[in-house]
């Protein structure tokens, strides 16, 4: 086995989207640009509804994926297909947004919090124009591992090394995608591809990483090295993220809502935005 070490840590930056929702950006910052697959990574939460009621009104997205994550709060999609539903607290909805769609994210509060994380996976260039599709699950379909060290773990898209299969399908990037909660002085294993590029995001807490047992702390992104094995150790009781994924090892081009391949594509989807052809 060759145990992952930390590569790079990242605290990301404090930004306004949408119609002004305050969030961390973490991929997708200046820090880091993009880890392939995954294009963007950003962590809401606030107990102040000004900093996010106003929500994500319509907008446009072509060429990949968005992956929303609630831990609090809740959060009503609708969008131009005329699908519509509500993503609640500790559920999921990973869309493929492919050819197009435009689609609008409104936050509803729960005692005052919003919280939950929102990724940005990319599409290989044979997928982007595909139809497309969601795949949204409520808390209890995520299936949860409960491990006889107090080790929590839910499984919403890859498998675990004892077995659980998560919810989500994805067969361009295989991902795997783990929220861990892990009690203090507890060890965590979790076995990956050696090809994956692969990042854990601290929620709560403090972890050793690897055999050199380099820290990362609440709030923080660690970029893991190449390795077929995740190995930590909880410094204190801690919740986190475990994300990991196939690069696609395709040029990128980006132009707001749109991911393509070529700055070509990226104009021709926003002519077809403009004149009423994305959805």
């Amino acid at each position: 086995m060759s145990t992952r070490e930390l590569r790079q840590i990242v605290n990301g930056n404090q930004v306004s989207d949408g119609a002004g929702v305050q969030l961390k950006r973490i991929i997708g910052s200046p820090q880091l640009n993009m880890l392939d697959p995954f294009l963007l990574f950003d962590a809401f939460g606030s107990d102040e509804p000004q900093e996010y009621l106003a929500g994500f009104p319509p907008h446009p997205h072509r060429g990949f994926e968005t992956v929303t994550y609630m831990l609090a709060g809740k959060m009503r999609h609708e969008d131009s297909a005329g699908n519509s539903g509500v993503i609640e607290s500790g559920g999921v909805q990973w869309m493929t947004a492919g050819r197009g769609i435009i689609h609008s994210e409104m936050p509803e509060q729960e005692e005052g919090l919003l919280a939950g994380f929102q990724l940005w996976v990319n599409l290989p260039a044979n997928e982007k124009l595909r139809e497309p599709r969601y795949q949204e699950r409520t808390a209890a379909e995520i299936p949860v591992e409960t491990r006889d060290n107090g080790t929590n773990i839910k499984v919403v898209a890859g498998q675990t090394d004892t077995g659980t299969q998560g919810v989500i399908d994805n067969p361009f990037v295989k991902p795997l995608y783990l929220h861990v909660e892990l009690p203090a002085g507890i060890e965590f294993e979790q076995a990956v591809p050696e090809t994956d590029n692969s990042f854990i995001y601290v929620m709560n807490g403090q972890l050793s990483l690897g055999d050199k047992q380099r820290p990362l702390n609440s709030g923080q992104l660690g970029v893991l090295e190449r390795g077929d094995t995740v190995r930590l150790r909880a410094e204190q009781a801690s919740e986190f993220l475990l994300v990991s994924g196939q690069p696609l090892n395709e040029p990128v081009a980006r132009g707001g809502p749109f991911v393509m391949n070529t700055r070509e594509q990226v104009e021709q989807a926003f002519a077809d935005y403009r004149e009423g052809r994305l959805a």
